[in-house]
């Protein structure tokens, strides 16, 4: 297993501690704009500049995200091989990809876009490891349906797999706040209600991760997470797969959907994080960067 690299400075106390961390971060990539499709795509790179001795980690945000759902990963899941971050098209960075035609799977243009990109980037039918959280664990099984070439997946709280939700809490429509402070109430209630269980951990970095992505998205994921087909496209993906679910998150039952989805192919695993909500890598980081690296690494 390799070794886990520290997460020095990423906590905050203040809106502008929060802005620079987030800074600091994003320092240690290095930036690619890259236009497939019509569409330009914004890849962060982090890692060494070799790209290490395993293949390139590719991890996609969700719904209402950017990159920044990983901030308290990049660090530690870089240590050793190459780590690609996009803003998916439609979100943060990157351009909004056009409506699909009418035949066409909704994600096809924003899949073009993607994998285009990072073949432009990395090579095509370069080998990759490939990781999705929410929303983009069902553009990560799609994604490697369209380029293939993945040897290990990983799913984080992944939408697409047709189960009850479990909200307990009805969010806020944000869009519809009068003023700033209004609009600021109802983001930190849609991120407690959904992202976290533990309200201490909403802090103020965790909010400015949520409020700069909620401003920055363009493209409706609700419809796709919800459209299912997680299972029907795992089950054409080979390779060993990895399942992590907080244990209170909101989408699912965890357990009983991690068991499930651990049943049903070879060559499969499942975890789930106590104490965590959704947002389980940002929750409870530690755990969940070495569940992950140990998963890689073997």
């Amino acid at each position: 297993m390799s070794a886990i690299a520290p997460m020095p400075g990423l906590s905050a106390t203040t809106e502008d501690e929060a802005r620079a961390v987030i800074a600091r971060v994003d320092a240690l990539s290095t930036h690619h704009d890259i236009e497939q499709a019509g569409v330009r795509v914004r890849w962060r790179r982090f890692g060494p500049a070799d790209g290490g001795a395993h293949p390139p980690l590719v991890l996609l945000h969700g719904g209402h995200g950017s990159w920044m759902h990983w901030l308290r990963n990049a660090e530690a899941l870089s240590a050793e091989r190459a780590l690609w971050l996009p803003d998916m098209p439609g979100f943060n960075d990157s351009g909004t990809p056009p409506p699909p035609a009418p035949d066409e799977h909704p994600l096809a243009p924003s899949l073009a876009a993607l994998a285009g990109s990072l073949d432009a980037l990395i090579g095509a039918g370069t080998p990759i490891d490939l990781g999705g959280f929410s929303f983009g664990g069902v553009v990560a099984s799609q994604f490697a349906l369209h380029r293939r070439a993945v040897r290990r997946m990983l799913l984080v709280g992944s939408g697409g797999h047709g189960t009850m939700r479990r909200m307990a809490v009805e969010m806020i429509n944000w869009r519809l706040a009068q003023d700033r402070e209004a609009e600021r109430a109802a983001l930190l209630h849609n991120l407690g209600a959904l992202m976290l269980h533990d309200m201490s951990r909403a802090d103020p970095l965790a909010f400015e991760i949520h409020d700069i992505a909620c401003h920055g998205t363009r493209f409706r994921s609700k419809e796709v997470s919800r459209r299912g087909g997680l299972q029907a496209a795992l089950a054409e993906i080979p390779g060993p797969k990895l399942f992590l679910w907080g244990e209170f998150d909101v989408t699912a039952d965890s357990r009983a959907l991690v068991a499930r989805l651990v049943a049903e192919g070879p060559q499969r695993e499942g975890a789930v994080v106590d104490g965590a909500g959704h947002w389980v890598q940002y929750e409870r980081a530690e755990e969940f960067n070495r569940r992950v690296a140990d998963f890689l690494d073997r």
